[in-house]
């Protein structure tokens, strides 16, 4: 397939996210590794604390689909992208704390945005549900029982509106998805996500960035070469 052709490629994933992280400081060459990524260690196992198994399972594979373990970074399970979405639709977010939810609720045109009764995780339970039910429709599998190609095919359709979901728009949920995926990457570690802050080495990011002030002028220009630090490294 054509690099042109591959809509949810990992550069581009990244290309969206990373820039704004590492915008206000110049970007270090990449670091030596002495082993691939991808050889990460299983993901650590943490309780749920609003998804079911079945949820947390359509999560995970999608998390490895768009971010796929290889020399730059483990996958996104393995990083913590699916503990961190289970913890984000567990808390303020997930009910909806600051969206107006009174109606009426009109059909409406994409580019006004979200015009749904669902809190972000009444969405996205109903968007998971949808999608396997697709799934098994198209593929006879959940989701995450696909292999990595039909995977990555079955998430194409979604993001490219293909797959009939009713009630919701595919694509809308396949953005939501992809926006809270690009935020458990590279979000400090502290909220579940970006384990050992992989991500954050990647793109030279060096964590809070309050604490860098001259460190900010005394890089300018140069490689930065201190390892990052998060909240809990501040707690």
């Amino acid at each position: 397939m054509a690099e042109d052709d591959h809509p949810i490629r990992r550069r581009n994933f990244l290309m969206g996210a990373g820039t704004a992280l590492a915008a206000s400081l110049t970007p270090p060459e990449a670091q030596a590794q002495s082993a691939p990524a991808s050889a990460a260690a299983t993901p650590e196992v943490e309780p749920l604390l609003t998804l079911t198994q079945t949820e947390f399972a359509f999560v995970t594979a999608a998390a490895d689909t768009l971010i796929p373990a290889d020399e730059l970074t483990p996958s996104g399970s393995q990083c913590g992208v699916a503990t961190f979405i289970d913890r984000q639709l567990a808390g303020a977010y997930g009910n909806g704390a600051r969206l107006y939810r009174d109606g009426p609720f009109h059909k409406a045109k994409p580019e006004l945005g979200y015009q749904l009764p669902l809190n972000p995780r009444e969405f996205f339970r109903a968007g998971i549900a949808e999608a396997n039910e697709w799934s098994r429709k198209t593929h006879g599998k959940d989701f995450d029982r696909l292999a990595p190609a039909d995977r990555e095919a079955a998430l194409k359709a979604i993001e490219a509106g293909k797959a009939e979901f009713s009630g919701l728009s595919s694509r809308a949920f396949f953005n939501a998805l992809l926006e809270i995926s690009m935020e458990g990457f590279f979000a400090d570690p502290i909220y579940g996500g970006n384990r050992q802050m992989a991500a954050w080495k990647m793109v030279g990011y060096p964590g809070l960035p309050a604490t860098y002030r001259e460190d900010i002028q005394k890089y300018f220009g140069k490689k930065y070469d201190k390892p990052p630090q998060s909240i809990a490294d501040f707690s």
